[in-house]
């Protein structure tokens, strides 16, 4: 089963850091993502799903030659930090609509947590995905992204050495490497306890 190789850094200077991936990489689109985090009320569910949660996201993308979609995806991941880098088992599928799928949500007993809305482009760059994002409350990112074939630690050893390399070459320097997930950052920010 595939699985996602993730690190995400600050981006001090955002602007730089889009004139470097324009040169670098590919251009693949400008994007918006709002999401929100569902959890099991109390006595519900807690022992039953990812302590992540069920994520709702709401996604428009224009790509290059400017045509806008938007879709609905329900996310759910088994995460796991490995030495420094984020590894996810992610099952996502897309649905007709957010509303009816949170009220079906909201009858399962789970009620909505913290919400992320980030917003920003993406770029392809040798099976790396590159995203320069703002994220509302906490400021702008790099988020580098592989999808792997398997899931053990020599995967996730190349995976890290590539975007590694990529963040090399784009200037960002390894002690803007942020290893908390947003939603950790957003509840911190909140002052709710992690």
């Amino acid at each position: 089963m595939p699985i996602e190789i993730e690190l995400k850094a600050h981006a001090g200077n955002p602007e730089l850091v889009k004139s470097r991936l324009d040169e670098l990489a590919e251009f693949s689109a400008a994007i918006e993502k709002k999401d929100v985090y569902w959890f099991p009320s109390a006595g519900g569910l807690e022992k039953t799903l990812p302590s992540s949660g069920i994520r709702v996201r709401k996604e428009s993308i224009t790509d290059a030659a400017g045509k806008c979609s938007h879709v609905v995806l329900v996310t759910y991941k088994n995460k796991e930090r490995r030495d420094g880098i984020e590894v996810n088992d992610e099952y996502e599928f897309e649905v007709s609509s957010a509303e009816v799928f949170e009220d079906m949500l909201g009858c399962l007993g789970l009620e909505p947590g913290i919400a992320k809305h980030k917003k920003g482009w993406a770029w392809k760059f040798r099976g790396v995905t590159a995203e320069l994002v703002r994220v509302d409350g906490l400021g702008w990112f790099v988020e580098l992204e592989i999808i792997a074939d398997r899931a053990d630690r020599e995967a996730s050893a190349e995976g890290r050495k590539q975007l590694l390399g990529l963040f090399d070459k784009l200037g960002i320097e390894r002690k803007n490497i942020e290893e908390r997930y947003y939603t950790e950052m957003l509840k911190a920010l909140n002052g709710i306890t992690v």
